[in-house]
This record gives C-alpha cells, structure tokens and sequence, in this order.
C-alpha cells in the first residue's frame, strides 16, 4: 500500500469522525463512565479512557470483518 493512499485514508477518516462528533456527543460518547477528568483552578485534563477502549474494539470488529 502506498503512504499516500495511507494517509489520505486517514485523513478522511479524520475528518468524518470530527464532522460526527457533535452527533456522538449527544449519544453519550465521549462521556461515559470511566473517562477521567480532573479539574483544578482554570486548567481541565479529559482523557477518554473507556471510550478509547470502545473505539478501539468496534474498529479491530470491523477490520476483521473486512479483512476476512
């Protein structure tokens, strides 16, 4: 596979996924229990822990199904 055809994929990839993001938002993706978040003063640290674990089992499912 070419690197080019590589990273335009991913960038379309990209940018579907921060088109949809207000969509998945309201469906409660990216705020799911497990997700970490600290607040101190003005400065806020989010890390998506669970549903980066949830992303990532739905894409290694659906590049299975691809691939098979």
């Amino acid at each position: 596979m070419d690197i080019q055809r590589l990273l335009i994929g991913l960038g379309v990839l990209v940018l579907i996924v921060g088109m949809a993001w207000p969509l998945l938002s309201r469906i409660g993706i990216g705020r799911l229990p497990g997700d970490i978040m600290f607040q101190r003063g003005g400065a806020t640290f989010y890390f998506p822990l669970v549903t980066c674990v949830i992303v990532s089992v739905v894409l290694s499912a659906l590049l299975w199904l691809f691939n098979r």
